[in-house]
């Protein structure tokens, strides 16, 4: 019997094509066949960087059809490598699936170290890092309200990504749910030329974007709310 292959995840950057590692473009040159989330997205990228191997497309419509096929080529010994359109796959991007199927095919799935949009937006936020609640996309309707009034009460930082047609109603909802005095930070276009992050209340940060360009990919990262302690020595001091 043939040795297995490899299903290798490899992180993209997420906007300044300089973000990409090494060891990443080498295991792209290397494998057999690259999975894009979006072939017309990453052919520029993989042009750039003279990554000339054959793209075969692999998103949340097709994946649970293709996996099968994959995990066949896979035990014939063919390594492959997931890419998403930007940041790392399986992070609020395909890939989960995918690498449950090779586990439970006893295949070995490696996931390189790379970009993704949530870990520099939160560095960046000025907010607690050593215990933080990754939300991703909040689901677009069904369960929206019920997870806003389950994290409003969550002690921990809360990131969330949104996508720029939503994201004024995102900050309404913010403020309905969790206050618009609850302090979040939001950075947009991470790494590329118009780079931005801005901090404040949500009623601020609202304001702010009144009059300011609502474009790119956002990063929302919201101050954890307040203990009862913290409260209770917060109402002290006013007394």
């Amino acid at each position: 019997m043939s040795q297995q292959g490899k299903l290798y995840l490899v992180p993209t950057p997420i906007g300044n094509l300089e973000d990409i590692t090494f060891r990443a473009i080498r295991i792209l040159k290397e494998v057999d066949l690259v999975l894009a989330e979006d072939t017309r997205t990453s052919a520029p990228l993989l042009k750039h960087f003279e990554i000339n191997q054959k793209v075969f497309s692999h998103h949340q419509h097709n994946e649970h059809q293709s996996s099968n096929e994959i995990i066949r080529f896979l035990k014939e010994g063919k390594n492959i490598a997931l890419i998403s359109d930007a940041g790392t796959p399986a992070i609020s991007d395909p890939g989960f699936f995918l690498v449950r199927e090779a586990l439970k095919n006893d295949i070995e799935v490696e996931c390189l170290p790379g970009a993704t949009a949530f870990v520099p937006a939160l560095v960046n936020s000025g907010f607690p890092t050593d215990r933080f609640c990754f939300e991703g996309f909040l689901p677009l309707k069904k369960g929206r309200q019920t997870r806003y009034k389950t994290l409003a009460t969550e002690e921990r930082t809360i990131i969330l990504y949104e996508s720029p047609h939503r994201f004024v109603k995102t900050l309404d909802e913010l403020a309905t749910y969790f206050g618009a005095d609850r302090q979040i930070s939001v950075s947009r276009e991470l790494t590329k030329m118009f780079e931005e992050t801005v901090r404040g209340t949500v009623e601020e940060v609202k304001t702010y974007f009144e009059t300011h360009p609502v474009k790119g990919e956002f990063v929302i990262c919201v101050a954890g709310a307040a203990t009862k302690s913290s409260s209770k020595e917060k109402d002290l001091k006013n007394e």
